[in-house]
Order: structure tokens, then sequence, then C-alpha cells
């Protein structure tokens, strides 16, 4: 291939050399185009597997990047981007409630807030224990949060399906129930119920609530257990003070390694996990989608090399008296490689830019024209199909789709432009 032209101040006209070998590789550009529409068939047919494959990949990809974005989001909100707390609270195991629980945190929430990048701090208690309606008892995973602030800030991560949200400000001691835990009590907003739990103490301790509201989070074996309460009724239930995490929400969750390290480096004493170090679940759908999408461009790319190869195959073999006459008047074998290669480069760039302008409509009208996902495994509610845009995919995976297909034209040519001349012209 000639060398690529030299780089020229404003305004200065190209040398004598330079545009000669512009003018060349224009030409055996020209040419390779002029090959590929001998055979418009035949083209065509391999333009169209270089597109399909194109689109395939960037559609896959584009959805595999919207789940990991969207899982991403949901771990952040639910934990928060930074999780807060001693670092026995994420390394052992508590032998009673809230043995390794934050005291004083109201304090360190106002230092927390300090930090321009933290949108907000929620302090969360986790516990477990018995629920009952007087005549059945069933085991609960219950949260303590700040009402106001849990579901102000997190936004709609939960689905109400009867009643309301609990609320600070409230004079009785309230309780959401999961949709699942609801059904077995037999419960609805305004129904009583007891909470049992074990104290800080070791003591058991019995606090009568009213159901303020039944939601879903979307996973029956979870709202099969969950309660939400606020923080104030957890800490009587469990006699103290203390709670369990604080969960940092920051302005971005690209901010996320940035204000770890500066909340680290002013609390040496506590520990701080990010919501990657909890969300194990996005951990295992990523690797499996990983795995999943990089077979399948495995796949796709093997596909678009084996019919590159092909076309480019049965065009060569047509051709090889032509090409044994090109060698004849003086034609150089490095000369021929490089269009036949460049017949590849066109045919794969055509079949690349037609793919990416599938990917990017499909993409594009999935916004306009909402498509709605099976619930997944584990999952009582689905979600929307959305196809993320990733201009950094779409370069890639076009490059990559001109790249093979010229590689695999000058791998199956080489043979051909190095025969003899003579064998060459006697070939029928």
């Amino acid at each position: 291939m000639s060398p690529a032209p030299s780089r020229l101040k404003p305004g200065a006209r190209p040398r004598g050399g330079d545009a000669q070998r512009l003018g060349g590789s224009l030409k055996w550009l020209k040419f390779a185009l002029q090959n590929t529409l001998r055979n418009r068939r035949r083209s065509l047919v391999t333009v169209a597997i270089a597109a399909l494959g194109t689109a395939a990949i960037l559609l896959a990809g584009g959805f595999a990047l919207y789940t990991y974005w969207g899982l991403a989001q949901g771990a952040a909100r639910d934990t928060g981007h930074l999780i807060v707390g001693l670092p026995e609270q994420f390394t052992k195991e508590e032998d009673t409630p809230l043995q390794f629980g934050l005291d004083a945190y109201a304090e360190l929430k106002a230092r927390l807030l300090a930090d321009k990048a933290v949108r907000n701090v929620l302090p969360r208690v986790n516990f477990s224990g018995l629920i009952s309606n007087g005549e059945k008892s069933t085991v609960m995973l219950a949260i303590g949060v700040e009402p106001d602030s849990e579901f102000a800030v997190k936004g709609p991560f939960l689905k109400m399906l009867a009643g309301d949200v609990i609320a600070s400000d409230s004079k009785q001691a309230e309780v959401m129930l999961g949709e699942g835990l609801a059904n077995s009590l037999k419960a609805k907003p305004g129904s009583s119920l007891t909470l049992l739990a074990t104290t800080t103490d070791g003591a058991l301790n019995a606090l009568d609530v009213t159901v303020k509201g039944v939601f879903s989070i979307g996973v029956p074996e979870i709202d099969k257990r969950i309660v939400y309460t606020d923080v104030a009724t957890a800490q009587k239930l469990l006699n103290t003070q203390r709670v369990s995490t604080l969960g940092v929400f920051l302005d971005n969750i690209d901010s996320t390694d940035a204000a770890r390290l500066r909340v680290m480096a002013a609390n040496p004493k506590l520990g701080v996990q990010t919501w990657l170090d909890q969300a194990f679940f996005y951990q295992a759908v990523r690797q499996l989608y990983n795995r999943i999408f990089g077979a399948l461009g495995l796949i796709i790319g093997v596909i678009v090399i084996f019919v590159v190869t092909n076309a480019m195959a049965m065009a060569i073999i047509e051709r090889t008296r032509e090409i044994g006459t090109l060698r004849a008047l003086g034609t150089l074998p490095g000369q021929l490689l490089r269009s036949l290669a460049l017949e590849g480069m066109v045919l794969g760039g055509v079949g690349a830019l037609v793919g990416s302008a599938f990917a990017l409509v499909v993409s594009l009208l999935l916004y306009v024209v909402p498509i709605e996902m099976p619930p997944p495994p584990g999952s009582s509610r689905g979600y929307p199909l959305n196809i993320t845009i990733d201009p950094l995919m779409y370069l890639g995976t076009a490059v990559a789709m001109v790249v093979l297909s010229m590689l695999a034209s000058a791998w199956i040519a080489r043979k051909t432009v190095n025969k003899p001349v003579a064998e060459a012209l006697a070939h029928t």
C-alpha cells in the first residue's frame, strides 16, 4: 500500500510526489470498487452478511451495555454509592443485633454531607426476627430507614400495591410489608401486627405496629420476607441508638472511586465499601453476559471471514488469467495483493456502514415504540427493551469488520498473485 501523504501546513500545496502517491492510492481504490461491481449479486450477498453481522454485534452489545447500566444504577440506588460502617460490619457475623453498629451516626452524617459530591446520607438498620398477626408468626427481614429521605432519594424502587409509604413524623409505629408477607399474614393497611426480635442485650422484645402499606420490589422470594419501618421504631425494638451502616448517595456513579478515597482518608477507623462490592447479582450477570456476547461476537466474526473469503476466492479464481495478464504487463504481486485487499475493505466497509445504520435505527425506534421484556428468572416484573448507542462500540465494530474483510481477502489472494505468470495465463 502506498505511504500516506505527508502532513501539510494550512494553505500549503502538496508536493508533486505526495500528490502522485495520493492519486495512485485513489486509482487502486477506484479499481477495487469497480471490481466489486463486476459480480453484483455475489458482492451484494457478501455486503448483506457483513451488514447483518455488524448489526447483530451492535444490537447484542448495546443490549448488554443497557443491562449493565440498569443493574449498576439499581444496585447503587439500593445500597448507596458508598456504604460506611465499622470494618467488622463487612467482615464478621454479628452475635447480637447491631453488635458492629455505628454510634453517634448523626455527627458522621454531617461530616459526610460536607463533601460536595455527596447528595445525601441515609442511615439503615438491618435486623431479622418474627412478625405475627396473633394467630400466625413468620420470619421477617426488616430494614429501618429514614422514610422521608429514603423514598425521595431512591425514587420508585418499589411498587406500592396498597396504602402508602411510612412517614418519619408518624405518632405510632408503622411498617410496610412485602406483597407475599402481607398475603401470608392476611394483612392490609390498618392491620395491627407484632414484631419480635432479639435486642442488643440478648433479650427478646416485642413491639406492636400498624401496617401502613403493601409493596412489591419485583422479586417474589424477597417479597415474602421483607419489612420496612423507620429507624426510630427499629431502634426501639432493638433497644439501641445505633444504626447498621450509612448509605452515601453521590451526584454521579462515576464519582464513586474518588469519593471513597476521600471518605477513607477522613475516617481511617471506618470501613468503606462501594456499591460494586455488594452488587453480587450485577457481577454475576456481567460475567455471564460477557461470555455469551463474547462467544456471539466470535461466531459472527468467523462467519463474516468465511463469507468474505468465499466471495474473494470465487472472484480470484475467475480472474486468474486476468491476474496473469497484469503480471505479464509488469504489475507487481504486491500491487495486486493491495488491490484485492482493497476489494475486501470495500465489501466489509459497506457492510459495516449498512449494519451500523440498521442498528442505529432499531435502537432509536425502541425509544419511540417501547417494547416490554418478560420478567427475568426470579422476578415478577418485566422491563423495557432498550439498546445503548455507544459511539466507541460502533467505531470499534466497524473497524474490526473492515480489518477482518481485508485480512481475509489478502490471505486468500496471496497464492494467486504469486503464481508464475505462465501458469496463471494457462489457467482455465
